[in-house]
């Protein structure tokens, strides 16, 4: 069972704080992992300002903790050899090869202690159809869906539905569907992002709710739930997330709701975190009615980092500032358990630049 920390309990928290600052890392070699590889990353690094990127707050607070850190990119040649030079590897890579288990079933192989969470959370979480399963296998409601495969009729609940692609996240390929003319278009846009099959869900119309959850020294703490308003979308799109224009579309404040319901919020959450058996952070979404029902959307294992971002804020309502929660995830790296079995370690020596740009 983890231990989960109240973030009502002050005099809890502030200790868990105070535990968090008193640790050091200078001397300590980061490997910051940012690139392109998925259509999600690289709408960020072609649409988003620099100053709003994750990776730009991630250095800005590496720097002021005083630790040694380089930027890799994991589409240049070099990047496999340059993982075994860094003590701890931090990743805000998202979608394929990034969040799901692939770059962190890498890491375990190379013994290169690395930030957030391991192979099974990761994969399962970046997979939407495989963590809806797991919502409903944990008992956390969640809207119905059917997996569309390209042969098959969608009749999941009738309209409105939401057509999502399997992996990936930001909204991106996602579409509200209202009528079924804008279905067709929807499951193409949909298959575009990913050829995997794709989710149809029936779409809950509510309020857009979302829980971050931090690992501290002492235990896991759960943010307070934090409501987001989408006020120039019909939902919390692609677009709106990106904010590149600078408009805000989306405002971000402590969910007004009835504290039944927040409770409830806090208990999915978690249970999701126990039950996927997650590390370092993670992000749960949720849609809550008029009338208090709550239902899990997604398991998000790689928050955004930036400093406007949802897990950032709701670090903030808790006392924690950005660099407190890089401080954390470092933390949660090095204290990671190790292999219980001897394993050979592996040499890479020179690896091709052909299979070192690919991976």
């Amino acid at each position: 069972m983890t231990i989960t920390i109240d973030w009502h309990d002050t005099a809890a928290l502030s200790k868990e704080i105070q535990a968090v600052r008193e640790r050091k890392y200078r001397g300590t070699n980061v490997g910051l992992v940012y690139g392109g590889v998925s259509a999600e990353d690289r709408l960020y690094l072609s649409r988003s300002p620099v100053e709003q990127m994750s990776v730009t707050a991630l250095s800005e607070s590496l720097d002021t903790i005083g630790t040694a850190f380089r930027v890799l990119d994991p589409c240049e040649p070099g990047f496999v050899s340059e993982l075994l030079g860094v003590d701890i590897v931090l990743s805000n890579l998202h979608g394929p090869f990034g969040e799901d288990g692939r770059l962190q079933g890498l890491l375990d192989w190379l013994r290169r202690p690395y930030c957030g969470n391991g192979v099974a959370a990761s994969a399962i979480a970046t997979d939407k159809i495989l963590c809806k399963r797991y919502m409903k296998g944990l008992g956390v409601p969640t809207p119905p869906w059917q997996v569309w495969t390209g042969g098959s009729a969608v009749t999941c609940g009738g309209l409105p539905m939401m057509v999502k692609p399997t992996m990936g996240g930001s909204s991106v390929g996602m579409s509200l569907v209202r009528t079924t003319e804008e279905l067709t278009a929807a499951l193409e846009e949909a298959t575009r992002t990913d050829p995997s099959p794709v989710l149809v869900e029936h779409y809950i119309s509510g309020t857009p709710v979302t829980v971050g959850l931090l690992e501290l020294p002492g235990g896991v703490l759960a943010f307070p739930p934090l409501a987001t308003e989408v006020q120039q979308a019909d939902f919390y799109d692609a677009d709106t997330k990106l904010d590149a224009d600078g408009r805000g579309g989306v405002s971000v404040t402590l969910a007004d709701l009835p504290p039944s319901v927040l409770r409830t919020l806090t208990r999915h959450a978690r249970t999701l975190w126990e039950g996927l058996g997650c590390q370092g952070g993670a992000r749960v979404d949720f849609m809550v009615t008029a009338d208090g029902e709550v239902f899990a959307l997604e398991v998000n294992t790689t928050p955004g980092m930036s400093r406007d971002s949802n897990f950032a804020a709701g670090a903030s309502m808790c006392g924690l500032t950005h660099e407190d929660v890089v401080r954390a995830m470092l933390h949660q790296a090095l204290a990671r358990p190790t292999y219980d079995v001897p394993l050979p370690v592996p040499s890479i020596g020179a690896v091709p630049a052909q299979l070192d740009a690919t991976v």
